[in-house]
């Protein structure tokens, strides 16, 4: 297994249409591994937000903030459009990042 050590964003829920997330990582696999086992205290864990339902990796650390940063100060209604363009079924993502 190979895994990319490469900034990301992303976004977890706990269920289609259900509590969103969005982040940044520098390590997306290790990320979302600690969402998905409740590693990670605060708001994913509360939510059990373990669901990846979106992600984007980027060269750079700086691009990865200013996009997650973008995308969090959007609507709702927005993140869930960006869900729905490339992941219609809301499918866990995970399997694919590695």
């Amino acid at each position: 297994m190979i895994v990319l050590k490469l900034p990301a964003i992303y976004i977890v829920t706990n269920k289609r249409n259900g509590t969103l997330y969005t982040g940044v990582t520098s390590n997306l696999c290790q990320r979302i591994y600690h969402h998905k086992n409740a590693i990670i205290s605060g708001f994913t864990q509360k939510y059990k937000c373990h669901l990846l339902v979106y992600y984007e990796r980027f060269e750079d650390m700086e691009t990865a903030i200013l996009r997650e940063k973008k995308i969090k100060s959007g609507s709702r209604h927005n993140k869930i459009k960006l869900i729905e363009s490339l992941n219609p079924e809301w499918r866990d993502l995970y399997d694919e990042i590695f």
